[in-house]
């Protein structure tokens, strides 16, 4: 089956929302962070360990699943779920932030985009259908339209040629989409404009998709303000009966912000990244755990944080791990930042339910730094 979305609380305040989506893997709750697992892994984290850290959707990616193992591979393990044993909802992004940053401009073509693979410089050319194919293969539970994701820089006029373009292919796209127990979103783009952001929205929503999602926000180090105008320049004109979803964002600061201003979904590679190079979430802001001044701290992370992490080891163990780069203090950052998000997420929607969003980001405020 498709998913389906069930609005169950505006927040009196805000445009915050509670809600749940209905999924093939069961129900998860919206807002929520969904944990990135580029190469059908989330890196170096067994599905138990996500199960325990209570994770739903998770991501794959298109690009990468076409290039190594294959769509046809993953499709002859019996999908995506089957091939990395991960029995929870699955999200493809359709592989067009990964190709724009490899493709020139003047590779950008109606008919698709020319670019050259990152593992071995092969030719390579992607169309909006052969998006859709491959992530109907792969038989994730959600797969996304394959959009242009351009520069916050670009021009307007160039802007609003990209905007139609995606348009384009996002119809192109739905038309040959088959996969009848997977959804497909469709996706705002435009820039910091309003009224491009304005008409992708209402454009978009015309095609009707079973969710939708704002881009541009993650590619080209925008703005925290241009973030959330794309944000406000959306929201007014999706439809309340259908999940929002913020591709690539997942600071604490900005799952908070994107909540007040209306989104129920979130991703970014953040939390495992930071944690490769020794950096854990925590409520006042990101602690660097190969310090000096953490070697005989013998004390959690976080006292009240659940996740496995904080409640077997310490700061001093961990900053062991990564000063003789064993991988163990790597995966149990992960843990930590990934817990951190989703818990972060609870909180969120504990609060929508008390109608006390904004006493909520002013207590987070209290203890996290303002970038």
């Amino acid at each position: 089956m498709k998913i389906t979305y069930h609005l169950i609380q505006e927040e009196k305040n805000t445009k915050a929302r509670l809600g749940k989506i209905e999924t093939n893997y069961g129900v998860v709750e919206t807002p929520m962070f969904m944990p990135v697992g580029t190469r059908a892994t989330v890196k170096m984290l067994t599905p138990e360990e996500l199960y325990e850290m209570h994770s739903g959707v998770i991501l794959a990616n298109t690009y990468h699943l076409w290039l190594r193992p294959g769509e046809d591979l993953i499709e002859k393990a019996g999908g995506l779920h089957q091939f990395m044993n991960y029995h929870g909802p699955i999200l493809t992004d359709s592989g067009g932030f990964q190709v724009f940053s490899l493709a020139k401009p003047k590779d950008i073509t109606e008919e698709g985009v020319y670019f050259k693979s990152h593992i071995d410089g092969a030719k390579l050319f992607l169309t909006p259908e052969k998006s859709i194919e491959i992530q109907n293969k792969l038989d994730s539970d959600i797969a996304m339209s394959f959009d242009e994701c351009p520069p916050a820089s670009a021009t307007h006029e160039y802007m609003k040629k990209s905007v139609e373009r995606t348009l384009r292919w996002a119809e192109r796209g739905k038309k040959v989409h088959q996969n009848p127990n997977q959804s497909l979103f469709g996706i705002v783009q435009g820039g910091a404009y309003p009224d491009l952001r304005k008409f992708s929205a209402i454009e978009t929503v015309k095609l009707d998709f079973d969710g939708y999602s704002i881009g541009g926000v993650a590619n080209d180090n925008e703005s925290k303000e241009d973030m959330y105008k794309a944000i406000d320049y959306s929201i007014p004109y999706l439809p309340k009966d259908k999940p929002r979803y913020l591709m690539g964002v997942g600071e604490p600061a900005d799952i908070v912000e994107g909540v007040i201003r209306g989104i129920d979904m979130f991703d970014c590679v953040l939390p495992t990244r930071i944690a490769r190079h020794g950096n854990a979430f925590t409520k006042h802001g990101k602690m660097n755990l190969k310090n000096a001044q953490y070697k005989e701290d013998f004390t959690p992370i976080e006292e009240d944080c659940d996740c496995y992490t904080c409640k077997n080891y310490t700061k001093a163990y961990i900053r062991h791990l990564l000063n003789v780069e064993e991988s163990l203090g790597g995966r149990l950052l992960s843990i930590h930042n990934i817990r951190f998000l989703i818990r972060l997420t609870e909180e969120l929607r504990k609060a929508i339910k008390e109608n006390r969003i904004l006493e909520y980001r002013e207590e987070f405020y209290q203890n996290y730094p303002k970038d």
